[in-house]
């Protein structure tokens, strides 16, 4: 039983494992991650045919295959919104990215289950991966003109001596912000809602008239629980946006 809200973001070992002092347990954290890819995977073999040239999708699709379409259409306009038509090589790892944090933010609806993105080295790790190859790419393409991100066009020496640290301040905040807005949003939702229903349970266990207004907790659970599943996509989406914005940065500059 969970004593405290922030219990349900603890990461509890199932099996232990260790090997030459590395820690291999398997873990609540470990067994979600597979649960989710599993699932996905389920439901790809699900909506697609296998046919002699391997797996294909429904000419006439399914439920489930329109609602996968409908997810990749939109992670596709993000990139060419932002980057245009050279972002299509980019669209297989951002369309990962959208959909690992889309399945695990709704995996964390899930009553007992974990929200995997609620743990800021998950955020954090996504967010200085990007951060890490956004750099690469932008340095491969343009060499040392990268550095016009963080030199406003058309200064002076001495606007440029004040601008310079303030813009490249503000480029290293870019990873940072990235993964605290995700871990803060999951986190400060979920945590509310636990106190929710730590408080409707506990008016329950009143014996006089006082127990009806437990009902006024439970409603706002349920529109808690539609605002929840509203900040899931978005943030997954939010993240997204993002992440194609900073790599229209590093391919076409300012």
């Amino acid at each position: 039983m969970i004593l405290t809200p922030l219990e349900q973001f603890q990461i509890i070992s199932l099996l232990p494992l260790t090997f030459l002092n590395l820690d291999f347990s398997v873990t609540n954290f470990l067994i979600i991650n597979i649960l989710t890819i599993v699932f996905f995977i389920l439901v790809i073999f699900y909506i697609t045919s296998t046919s002699t040239y391997g797996v294909t999708f429904f000419l006439i699709p399914n439920s489930w295959q329109v609602v996968v379409e409908i997810i990749y259409d939109v992670v596709q306009q993000l990139l060419f919104d932002n980057v245009n038509t050279e972002g299509e090589k980019y669209f297989p790892y951002i369309s990962t990215i959208f959909l690992f944090i889309l399945l695990n933010n709704l995996t964390g609806l899930i009553p007992y289950s974990f929200t995997v993105t609620s743990h800021l080295i998950v955020t954090f790790t996504l967010s200085f991966s990007i951060f890490v190859g956004l750099n690469i790419i932008g340095f491969k393409k343009h060499s040392l003109n990268m550095f016009s991100l963080i030199i406003p066009a058309n200064s002076t020496i001495f606007l440029a001596c004040v601008l310079v640290p303030i813009e490249f301040v503000s480029y290293l905040a870019r990873p940072i912000s990235l993964g605290v807005r995700l871990f803060i949003n999951l986190m400060a939702g979920h945590t509310l809602l636990k106190v929710i229903v730590g408080f409707s349970w506990a008016m329950l266990l009143f014996e006089d008239i006082l127990v009806i207004i437990h009902i006024i907790p439970l409603l706002l659970l349920v529109i808690l629980m539609g605002l929840e599943l509203g900040v899931a996509l978005i943030q997954a989406y939010v993240f997204t946006i993002l992440t194609c914005i900073y790599l229209n940065d590093s391919i076409n500059l300012h």
